[in-house]
């Protein structure tokens, strides 16, 4: 039960944000919910006066829908049964009338709906505003005020219409407002209330902290059954029923559940349910709102996979799965956005990053990083998959030891300039699962390998290496990736290379020593591909612009992994062509050739297959030949060489 006293602390670690609201970047809000509430989506919003007379009705816009309402065990839990909420509801349980105008109803939803109303008006924690909605709603006449007021729309028989055809029977063109908010037909719709009394500042009887705080004294009186809580330790009331609607308003999943007594959720280990947990309503109810309101803040969700990652003090950590640009802040992109930058000034920029996080006034040594992954496997049921909890430092050093460690050349970012150049990058879980697998992967397959890259970030364990040979599988085969992202796939590979062989200690820049056969080969294509490639644009311009084909390094360089020395003779044999039309030009070409083939042992020049070293090599004298000498020098002299050259240019001057 560690994962709920972490929550509950998280939520009263930020009581004084409850019942406050936030707006997503996609214009939703959210919030911190108080206890014994819950959140739903509002379709109708009925504004009475003091006296309980209606006054005015509209449909609430899709965006402005999320509602805190009040909720009892029962209702939180309901399914087909009908439990009312105890405000706001829909309407078959809040309009009297309701059976007139949709046909016969399961139980006695209005009557319940009503009879818990009046129960918390006459107990000694009753408010002014819900008086008035109770007033307002025994009347009995509230889909009659609706239809009257255009928000509900009938049929010839005056029943509510199902769903709307425009030009049908006597329906106007202009589709109304209740068919584009709501999913159903209009006998589903939940409606909330206004209460506008003089004097009064807040008339959102959903915002009014007076009436939440009215019902959880309510409520509370209500809670009689104690036991000792396995969360605290104390003699409190206990929860029977636990919050779901944890991912989302329509999440019926539950964390917590044992009202299986009939098969064998417990039974054959425990008598009763209580024996293998208890846990008391307060702690369920700030633990499960404390969950509900960090997925909305900053939850990572794919395919209904929960990612999530919030810090003891600082709720805002670097996620995992987030790439490093996510650290810093746009100013600071540019400080290594070309691609100059050394590894060592890659580095530097990750753990200033970090030190943000880190540092917060004074450095937090004692404060921890909780991660969490939650799914669920049925519609009903919901568990956690991955859940830690480590020191703050701890954590932004594993992190830290993450990005240090798996990066290479590859993303393209716009520069000071606004031009588009590439950037040193550690790639996200998710860019790895579309290297690995495709674009079209679906969200089981990206969902799956997130999961699994999460202990290699953390817990720094090795990546698996069926995700490794999978992804250099696809750079081996450039021809065969439609979605032109070869580019980026090459460069997700070398990083998930580079990080499997780090010991070896290759970088981005170019291995000159190294005898590996592996990263020799992986040159020697390089080269024969840069060649090629360069004189096949000279043809292009030539043929005034006609599109150029793949150079057979390319072509081959499937084959070319896995027999190397049969696939270099018919490529190297290709080249003979545009070596001859070079000229002079070609020498420096050939020297480079015969320097990488001198470094070969005469037993590693044969046709065993290449591991994913070749790509690294490929990769790097590739973008060696491509960098300019000017360039090279510029990245390689110190700042001790800039402060020469300057003084040395103004005593010229």
């Amino acid at each position: 039960m560690n994962w709920l006293a972490n929550l509950s602390k998280t939520y009263d670690d930020h009581a004084k944000v409850v019942g406050q609201f936030e707006t997503k970047k996609n214009g939703k809000e959210y919030a911190l919910i108080p206890i014994s509430h819950t959140t739903q989506t509002a379709h109708i919003e009925v504004h009475l006066d003091g006296e309980g007379n209606i006054v005015k009705a509209d449909v609430v816009d899709k965006n402005d829908g999320n509602t805190i309402i009040p909720c009892t065990e029962a209702a939180a839990s309901r399914t087909s049964a009908p439990v009312p909420y105890p405000l706001f509801d829909k309407l078959m349980y809040v309009a009297g009338d309701y059976t007139f105008y949709c046909g016969e109803v399961k139980g006695t939803p209005y009557q319940d709906y009503i009879a818990q109303l009046k129960a918390w008006c006459e107990s000694p924690f009753s408010h002014a505003k819900v008086q008035s909605v109770l007033t307002y709603v025994s009347k009995g006449t509230l889909i009659a005020d609706l239809v009257d007021r255009g928000v509900l729309h009938t049929d010839n028989r005056g029943k509510l219409l199902d769903k709307w055809v425009a030009g049908s029977n006597d329906q106007a063109s202009d589709k109304p407002k209740i068919f584009n908010v709501i999913a159903s037909d209009q006998s589903g719709a939940f409606v909330r209330f206004r209460v506008n009394i003089p004097g009064e500042p807040e008339s959102r009887l959903w915002r009014d902290a007076s009436v939440q705080q009215s019902f959880i004294q309510f409520y509370e009186m209500s809670l009689q059954d104690k036991d000792v809580c396995f969360v605290t330790g104390e003699y409190l009331p206990v929860a029977d029923k636990h919050a779901s609607r944890i991912r989302h308003s329509g999440d019926k999943s539950k964390l917590i559940s044992a009202n299986d007594s009939s098969g064998f959720t417990f039974r054959g280990r425990f008598r009763t349910s209580r024996e293998a947990a208890v846990v008391s309503y307060e702690v369920s109810q700030k633990g499960h709102n404390a969950l509900k309101w960090l997925i909305d803040k900053q939850g990572t969700t794919i395919d209904g996979k929960v990612f999530l990652v919030w810090g003891s003090t600082n709720l805002n950590m670097p996620e995992p799965q987030k790439d490093n640009f996510n650290l810093w802040d746009d100013e600071q992109d540019e400080v290594f956005i070309d691609g100059d930058t050394t590894y060592k000034e890659y580095a530097l920029q990750v753990r200033k990053a970090l030190n943000g996080f880190r540092y917060d006034g004074e450095y937090q040594s004692k404060h921890k990083v909780t991660i969490m992954i939650l799914d669920a496997a049925t519609p009903g049921r919901m568990s956690i998959m991955y859940y830690q909890r480590v020191d703050q430092n701890e954590y932004l050093d594993r992190i830290a030891a993450w990005h240090e460690s798996c990066y290479w050349l590859y993303r393209y970012r716009k520069n000071k300039n606004g031009k588009q150049v590439r950037s040193i990058s550690t790639p996200t879980p998710e860019e790895i699962a579309f290297a690995a697998y495709g674009r079209r992967a679906s969200d089981k397959i990206v969902k799956g390998l997130m999961e699994r890259m999460l202990p290699c970030i953390i817990d720094q364990r090795p990546i698996p290496l069926d995700i490794i040979r999978s992804a250099v599988h696809r750079a081996s085969n450039p021809v065969g990736i439609e979605d032109g992202g070869w580019e980026e796939t090459l460069g997700i590979s070398c990083a998930l290379v580079r990080k499997h062989h780090e010991s070896e200690g290759f970088e981005m820049t170019l291995n000159t020593e190294t005898a590996d056969r592996n990263y020799l080969f992986g040159r020697l294509l390089a080269v024969a591909d840069v060649l090629e490639e360069r004189e096949l644009d000279r043809e292009k311009v030539r043929s005034e612009g006609a599109n150029r084909r793949a150079t057979n390094a390319i072509r081959y360089m499937n084959v070319f992994s896995q027999r190397p020395q049969r696939t270099w003779k018919i490529i190297y044999e290709s080249l003979h062509p545009h070596l001859n039309r070079m000229g002079g030009k070609a020498s420096n070409y050939n020297r480079l050739i015969q320097e990488i083939s001198d470094k070969f042992k005469i037993e590693d020049f044969n046709d065993r297959p290449l591991s994913g070293l070749y790509l690294l090599g490929y990769s790097s004298q590739r973008n060696d030949l491509y960098t300019s000498k000017k360039d090279k020098e510029a990245a390689a002299a110190t700042p001790e060489d800039h402060e020469e050259n300057q003084s040395m240019e103004q005593g010229d001057n």
